[in-house]
């Protein structure tokens, strides 16, 4: 039964991975079209993405602290439709403001999967079968943002579709997702309300979010932080970058879906690879192979880049793995919820920051200087391995 109900949860959890980043990474494809269909400049399309952002950002951390009250179950029932209304509202939106909201609302709904599911799946495996657990969710985030990518780009690019035309659909595949997921959770006892801890049992001599190691989570939390503004700066202007070489504006999303595909392939392969030469070497290598890449791409022409995207896509979305599987070996006791809350939201504040932040410098210089920053910013995580991999030894300690 234990071992059923292991696999229900990485099921269930798999699932809900797909839709949501499948959710958040269409926008990807969606933005040259919206830019064309409302004359957006660079830096309008930034808020955009920085408005998305912002919102899973500010929910994160709370919906991390009230499932310890509720239960993960209900909260990413709730989450996943919430998505879903935002989508079925922006495939209504008829100006700038309307798809600003639409797209905040969207935004809300995302905070709750990440922090809920990574604590379902922490919770249900043992030590030794977690990190593989979790870098198997994270990859089937990465098969969502593929598929729906790639469904976005075919709509509209070969069929000649409007962009409403998927964004009304996946609308809809949210909201049926949630009611799957409400009854598979409740049929396997997942997510339920957690009993009350006794103060035998909450960890005594250890503060309210259970860190082992405060200085390993705050270095932790910084390559976090610098991973993902790389990769939203990066996926948020590739199809514009693509545009600047010449390709079509309906066809430039292809640059984002070619690199999702290449990071499918990376959250399996960097996940085996830290397990042979250790988690941080593991950062600090994908890290410095992904301004490698970046510079590679913005200095040759569209038809060799696009070869290249894929191999980008390895290192630039398989980072992820080994950063978010590091997570249970700073954090002890019931606080997984909220740690990884508070992990994917200091993610997040420089999601936010990075789409406006480099929209701006794009409008103020041009698309490959831009891209030149992005790769720069990335290697400032290099350094920080080292201080990281003490900590994690300090940490194994306790």
């Amino acid at each position: 039964m234990a071992q059923s109900k292991k696999q229900s949860a990485l099921r269930i959890t798999c699932g809900a991975h797909v839709v949501h980043d499948g959710l958040v990474d269409m926008l990807y494809a969606l933005l040259p079209l919206l830019r064309d269909a409302f004359g957006l400049s660079f830096a309008q399309v930034g808020l955009l993405r920085a408005v998305h952002k912002t919102a899973t950002a500010a929910f994160q951390i709370p919906v991390g602290i009230w499932s310890e009250r509720t239960g993960t179950r209900p909260l990413l029932v709730a989450g996943t439709a919430l998505a879903g209304f935002g989508f079925l509202g922006l495939g209504s939106a008829n100006n700038f403001g309307a798809i600003l909201t639409f797209i905040f609302f969207a935004g809300c709904g995302g905070a709750f999967q990440h922090p809920l599911s990574s604590a379902i799946l922490s919770s249900n495996y043992p030590k030794k079968g977690q990190r593989a657990a979790l870098g198997t969710y994270n990859a089937f985030g990465d098969i969502g943002k593929f598929l729906f990518l790639g469904t976005t780009l075919f709509a509209t690019a070969s069929l000649n579709y409007k962009w409403q035309a998927p964004v009304y659909s996946f609308g809809v595949i949210a909201l049926v997702t949630a009611l799957v997921i409400w009854l598979f959770l409740k049929a396997s006892a997942i997510g339920n309300r957690p009993r009350k801890p006794s103060s035998k049992t909450t960890g005594a001599g250890t503060s309210g979010w259970g860190v082992k190691h405060p200085k390993g989570f705050a270095l932790l939390g910084a390559i976090t932080a610098l991973d993902n503004t790389t990769r939203n700066g990066f996926l948020t202007f590739a199809a514009f970058l693509m545009i600047e070489k010449g390709v079509s504006t309906e066809w430039s999303a292809l640059a984002v879906l070619v690199t999702v595909f290449g990071g499918m392939c990376g959250k399996m392969a960097v996940g085996v690879i830290a397990e042979r030469i250790g988690v941080t070497r593991t950062i600090a290598l994908t890290e410095f192979a992904t301004a490698l890449m970046i510079l590679a791409i913005v200095a040759m022409p569209s038809l060799y880049a696009f070869f290249l995207l894929p191999v980008l896509g390895v290192f630039l979305n398989g980072t992820s793995s080994a950063i978010y599987g590091t997570v249970p070996d700073l954090i002890k006791g019931e606080k997984h919820s909220r740690a990884y809350g508070l992990i994917y939201t200091l993610g997040s504040v420089c999601g936010i920051i990075a789409p406006l932040g480099y929209g701006v410098l794009a409008d103020w210089t041009n698309i490959e200087t831009t891209m030149i920053v992005v790769a720069g910013v990335v290697l400032l995580t290099v350094p920080l391995c080292k201080f990281l991999a003490i900590a994690i030894q300090e940490a194994r300690q306790f």
